[in-house]
């Protein structure tokens, strides 16, 4: 077992993007990340940025929709580090694009077993251990949770629901701070696949509207919401609890800013 003394932090979906960033900015204040993805060059990649960072990563290689990968991550992270102080299930897809009437069923149900299940079984798994550090859980919303988007049902179902998931989850576990963010529209991959995929499903004129904010710089990057998401995961009261934030929201993002500064390379603060 590696003791520290500084936070341990899960992260999923950490491979690249958003769950990237959002470990690089908590690499910069020494925490131990466990990063969790399919992809294990990727993660591998990371895990060496995190550690020329300062940061202690731990990698595992691991499919969310699986509850006994979700438990082996759980475990390997308590083996390693003794405790968990925060959780940020990030992992999440977006396809299906396609309409209701010619969506697969069994790729429609795969998407909420990643974007629903995935949160739901990590959380399960570490809640004992977030329990007795009083922990932070985040879970990486959307705005479709709250927008009508054709052709992205399932995406839409599941980030619903992990929103109300959430809200019942803080009032059943008055110990922990359990919070939803919106991180906004970012320049990930999952972009990309809109752009690709949405264009024999999307109507044209919001296939259109996503091309644009690409051809006009309008994405943001992703170590912008990445910033909040780790300030929320390391610092978010415990009034935040039960709530869907933006990214953006001054209650987070100028703390987060002062917190963390704007680039990754760590200050003498945290040295």
């Amino acid at each position: 077992m590696t003791h520290t003394n500084k936070p341990v932090v899960i992260v999923t979906g950490a491979s690249r993007g958003l769950g990237a960033a959002v470990a690089r900015w908590l690499a910069k204040v020494r925490a131990a990340v466990t990063l969790i993805s399919r992809s294990e060059d990727r993660l591998n990649d990371v895990a060496g940025e995190i550690r020329s960072l300062g940061g202690k990563p731990l990698v595992f290689t691991a499919d969310v929709s699986s509850s006994d990968d979700c438990r082996s991550a759980v475990e390997l992270t308590l083996d390693r580090f003794g405790r968990i102080d925060a959780l940020v299930n990030n992992a999440g897809i977006i396809q299906p694009i396609s309409s209701i009437a010619h969506t697969e069923p069994d790729n429609w149900r795969y998407n909420i077993e990643v974007n629903l299940m995935g949160p739901f079984y990590m959380i399960q798994a570490a809640i004992s251990s977030l329990r007795s550090q009083n922990g932070r859980i985040v879970n990486v919303s959307s705005g479709a949770a709250n927008r009508v988007l054709e052709n992205v049902s399932a995406y839409c179902a599941s980030k619903a629901a992990l929103n109300h998931f959430t809200r019942v989850l803080a009032e059943e576990e008055p110990g922990l701070t359990a919070v939803t963010i919106r991180p906004g529209v970012v320049d990930t991959d999952m972009q990309t696949t809109i752009r690709n995929e949405g264009l024999n499903a999307m109507p044209d004129e919001q296939l259109a509207y996503y091309r644009q904010l690409k051809a006009n710089g309008k994405l943001e990057p992703p170590e912008i919401p990445g910033r909040s998401i780790a300030w929320l995961a390391l610092h978010a009261p415990a009034e935040f609890s039960g709530q869907f934030f933006d990214y953006d929201d001054p209650r987070i993002a100028k703390p987060a800013l002062k917190a963390f500064g704007k680039n990754y390379k760590p200050s003498q603060e945290y040295t």
